[in-house]
């Protein structure tokens, strides 16, 4: 597919749908975050959903007491669909290969953001055990996902 943001992303399986925001990186090099619950974000860094290479999109698992667009991220199974609309009217729809969680400090940055010979999508959450002193869950959740189908 061309170039084009996305807008909005759905995922049928868990009643989920959130619109998206653009997301940079932090000055310490690591991806921005949506700043609330109501959204996901997308990273400009990467490609658009439905171009070649791996498009990357976050969201909270929860926030502030309120779950989060991807609180159910780690029930997606092979063969679950993401449906991104995008900005030119289109829709990328992707099928879930595999949900894997990783501890932070073992992030796959390679495997996330690295090039692919397809259009690839990756959503990443945050997952695991919460660790109350750090006020941060100690492990990323990131289901894997590739463009079956380019739908007007």
């Amino acid at each position: 597919m061309s170039p084009a943001e996305p807008v909005d992303l759905a995922i049928p399986s868990l009643d989920v749908t959130a619109p998206i925001m653009d997301l940079g990186l932090q000055s310490d090099g690591s991806l921005e975050v949506p700043p609330g619950a109501d959204q996901a974000g997308w990273y400009t860094g990467a490609p658009t959903p439905g171009e070649l290479g791996p498009a990357i999109i976050a969201a909270h698992v929860n926030w502030d007491g309120e779950d989060g667009p991807f609180a159910r991220l780690h029930e997606l199974t092979p063969g679950s669909r993401v449906v991104v609309s995008r900005a030119d009217g289109t829709r990328a729809v992707f099928a879930v290969k595999r949900v894997e969680q990783y501890p932070k400090a073992r992030f796959p940055t390679e495997r996330v953001y690295g090039d692919i010979d397809h259009a690839g999508l990756r959503l990443i959450t945050c997952g695991g055990e919460f660790d109350s002193a750090a006020d941060s869950y100690e492990d990323n959740i990131i289901a894997f996902a590739r463009l079956v189908a380019p739908e007007r």
